[in-house]
């Protein structure tokens, strides 16, 4: 079976106006050719610094990153060299390195992703579409496992709702037994005055009358907007004619 592919370039993008004007750029290719890798970084990170909104440097720091065995903190390089991406060329190798990041930290579900991305920026590149395949072929052979705590944590909210929906189904369950008791004038003594009548309700005005308040409203709120509307129509004539 063909190896798997670590499709690492870098990427040089060639402007010249860039590089005239930072020259930490080309030492830190020149360093990482030459594989002074500590001296390339330095001189990555000055450049990305220095022109933050330039993807080339990120990318070319990720690369260095890389090929010191950091692999985690590369994809964040490449993933900053995404954000600044101006090409599809340059988005579609960033996440092919991405992928290769996730491979080799066994990421296989992200590495499935990243390669896909890759694709859609480059349908073309064979590297990306066999890496593609081969790491959905891992994933496939190593799904990712279930993270107990996770999943005990979702069980034990369910449980918790659970037990909430049935003490609240409780508490109105002994509310309307409570209502119907009120209402056929049982177990409710202290709703007599001395002289028999009745206690005013609490709030000062009952259930019924509050409906009965709320529709008067509305039904006032209607007849003045229908009012308005009329109003509307007499004010505004429809005109014979269309103004061209």
């Amino acid at each position: 079976m063909k190896q798997f592919s670590l499709y690492i370039m870098l990427l040089f993008f060639f402007v010249a106006n860039a590089q005239e004007k930072d020259s930490n750029l080309p030492d830190g290719n020149k360093n990482f050719v030459a594989k002074n890798y500590n001296d390339a970084e330095a001189n990555y990170r000055i450049s990305a610094s220095k022109f933050p909104k330039k993807a080339i440097a990120s990318y070319n720091l990720g690369n260095t990153i890389y090929s010191i065995n950091q692999p985690a903190e590369a994809a964040l390089a490449y993933a900053k060299a995404i954000l600044n991406s101006k090409t599809r060329v340059e988005k579609h190798k960033a996440f092919h390195n991405i992928g290769n990041v996730c491979m080799k930290l066994k990421d296989y579900t992200n590495a499935v992703k990243a390669y896909k991305d890759a694709l859609i920026n480059d349908p073309t590149d064979d590297e990306s579409r066999y890496n593609y395949a081969l790491a959905k072929k891992m994933l496939k052979d190593n799904p990712p496992k279930k993270d107990d705590k996770k999943d005990k944590k979702k069980d034990d909210k369910k449980k918790e709702d659970k037990k909430k929906e049935e003490d609240k189904k409780k508490e109105d369950d002994k509310k309307k037994k409570d209502d119907k008791k009120d209402g056929d004038g049982k177990d409710k003594k202290d709703n007599q005055q001395p002289n028999g009548k009745p206690k005013p309700q609490e709030g000062g005005i009952s259930k019924e009358r509050l409906q009965n308040l709320l529709e008067a409203v509305n039904n006032e709120e209607k007849k003045i907007q229908d009012k308005i509307n009329k109003n509307k129509v007499k004010t505004n004539p429809v005109k014979a004619e269309k103004d061209w």
